[in-house]
């Protein structure tokens, strides 16, 4: 396993660093070309070699430049042929999404992550990028009424895990609970807080935007969450969305909505203590959603199409 690697690094070196053709290496390393080939497919397939490339036009673009400026993040975006459904654009802007995190991401990282739709989609788009003492760290609650959630939020965490080669810590609670004063019981309990000093610690965070009225379902309003009148009374105190299960307003205001009490997801001031974090939205109908997230400051990275750009800046008068 060690010559293999040896042989992968030699071979990966010399053609990524020095620039040498696959026929001077096999000649240098006495391989067929074939077998040089192979070597370079599996160290990118390994994570030994990342090859990135620069997203300038979107991410520099005025519309890009105005949100950067207006809240203070970095946008990364990708432009979307204007014939693309609503399906093509979210894979699009996950693949974006994917590439981004996977070079983000380090070594010793307390990577923290928000499950949802978003996240799903982009969990397949990720590189392989053995990372070394590394964690992935559920960051909101995620059992309902019908059931524990884990299934689905655990193949989420589970596919981010084995992309890093890193330990997964679920979080073990509901989304919302009943009622505020078991939530307040529940995080003095020894395994809540231990995942609750871990998100008090990350280094990283990825999350999507959860939007009540989105074309492209959120999962918390979809899978059984919350009932139709918990709905209902949300979309008449004008709230339009969340960010990690946690509800907001357009104006990002988030602290007076009574079902918060509640919550189990990261507020924006315990998000904003992360040095980095990866907010995604690709879908023009969360525009009010990811506008609130921005004004309540959760994001420093904003990874977004065009259309759905557009729509946030002309919400927000830009």
């Amino acid at each position: 396993m060690n010559d293999r690697y040896q042989e992968m690094y030699q071979a990966a070196s010399m053609h990524y660093v020095q620039g040498e053709t696959m026929e001077a290496i096999a000649r240098a390393m006495g391989l067929s070309r074939s077998s040089v080939s192979r070597l370079l497919k599996e160290a990118r397939d390994t994570g030994l070699v990342r090859i990135t490339i620069a997203d300038r036009v979107g991410s520099q673009s005025p519309l890009a430049t105005a949100l950067a400026e207006a809240f203070g993040v970095k946008v990364h975006m990708v432009a979307i042929r204007d014939n693309a459904n609503d399906s093509q654009r979210f894979d699009q802007v996950a693949k974006l999404a994917g590439r981004l995190f996977t070079d983000a991401v380090d070594d010793h990282q307390l990577i923290g992550v928000a499950w949802g739709v978003t996240i799903a989609h982009i969990s397949h788009h990720l590189g392989h990028r053995p990372l070394v003492a590394s964690s992935v760290v559920q960051i909101n609650g995620g059992a309902n009424s019908r059931t524990s959630g884990f299934p689905y939020i655990g193949e989420t965490l589970q596919t981010i895990g084995h992309a890093f080669d890193s330990n997964v810590v679920l979080f073990p609670v509901p989304a919302f609970f009943d009622y505020a004063a078991t939530r307040e019981a529940m995080w003095r309990e020894r395994s809540v807080q231990n995942v609750v000093r871990l998100r008090e610690k990350l280094d990283i965070a990825l999350f999507g935007v959860g939007s009540l009225h989105g074309r492209v379902a959120s999962h918390v309003y979809s899978a059984g969450y919350l009932a139709r009148t918990d709905l209902d009374k949300l979309d008449a105190d004008g709230v339009v969305g969340d960010i990690c299960t946690v509800l907001l307003r357009e104006d990002g205001s988030y602290a007076d909505i009574p079902y918060n009490r509640r919550a189990t997801g990261m507020t924006p001031p315990e998000l904003a203590v992360v040095p980095r974090r990866f907010c995604v939205v690709g879908d023009p109908s969360r525009a009010a959603a990811a506008l609130g997230a921005l004004r309540a400051g959760v994001a420093t990275d904003l990874v977004i199409d065009e259309g759905t750009a557009r729509a946030i800046a002309d919400r927000a008068q830009l």
